[in-house]
């Protein structure tokens, strides 16, 4: 699994492939990269599809050009990156912010998306249900050490009672964190990207099979936003995760891998 980068548009988009099968696009979120997914979650969906991982513009080693960052961007990189990498059609699954990356992409390139998976995102707009502001502000803390603040990173993700039975995945994602941190600057580029977002009107559009998750103690991005999505684009199933926070994939694992195989094919 070697980090490769390859010429997208006015970037070098750093991603790395593994696994054989149909293409499934792995799209993550706000300043995380591809050292972010969930190992075991990575493996167990190598052995049924060609994953292509990658870091978003302005994430980990994709480069960042000057200017203002849009989701319509990050879209046109992933269609961009797929060029690329002669991937003419693929399952796409995207989380947090890469469901809005998502989103788009099944909007503007509705021929490169077999099946939409859309993980604890929202649609933008005045449709939205925000986080807390007690919540935005430990988001945008940038006190303390990098350690400290991956600590408080973490108890937004994870309900706290996870995050006590389960200190490893502490020490464990920390050290994948310190890999490619992703620069303050290039945080609040991408953050900006998220506040001028919209696909509410324009979700009826998407044909393709579409699940939507989450966790029903999401803090970050709460679950009405997910039925929301759900409600809008045609035949799309949504699956809840009880007790569960954003970071749902790793906390409910095995649950969602069974989900998503029985979804996919």
């Amino acid at each position: 699994m070697e980090d490769r980068k390859v010429r997208v548009r006015d970037i070098d988009i750093c991603y790395r492939t593994i696994g054989k099968g149909f293409p499934l696009v792995m799209i993550m979120g706000l300043t995380a990269n591809m050292d972010w997914w969930d190992p075991e979650f990575i493996n167990a969906l190598s052995k049924k599809y060609h994953l292509v991982l990658f870091d978003n513009r302005g994430a980990g080693r994709t480069e960042t050009p000057p200017g203002e960052f849009s989701i319509k961007q990050f879209a046109d990189d992933t269609a961009g990156l797929m060029d690329a990498l002669g991937i003419e059609r693929a399952h796409i699954l995207g989380v947090s912010m890469g469901g809005m990356i998502a989103q788009e992409l099944a909007l503007n390139y509705p021929w490169k998306v077999e099946k939409l998976v859309l993980c604890v995102t929202f649609c933008g707009g005045d449709k939205t249900v925000y986080a807390s502001s007690e919540v935005l502000q430990k988001l945008t803390d940038l006190s303390g050490t990098l350690e400290e603040r991956v600590r408080r990173f973490l108890a937004l993700l994870f309900p706290e009672e996870w995050l006590s039975q389960n200190p490893n995945y502490l020490v464990e994602f920390t050290k994948r964190y310190m890999i490619a941190p992703t620069s303050d600057a290039n945080a609040a580029r991408q953050f900006m990207a998220t506040t001028k977002f919209n696909t509410y009107d324009r979700l009826p559009e998407i044909q393709c099979p579409t699940l939507v998750a989450c966790g029903s103690k999401d803090i970050l991005i709460p679950p009405e936003n997910s039925r929301i999505i759900a409600e809008r684009i045609p035949g799309a199933r949504l699956v809840e995760f009880e007790g569960a926070g954003h970071a749902f994939i790793s906390q409910c694992r095995d649950k969602f891998l069974e989900i998503l195989f029985n979804f996919l094919g």
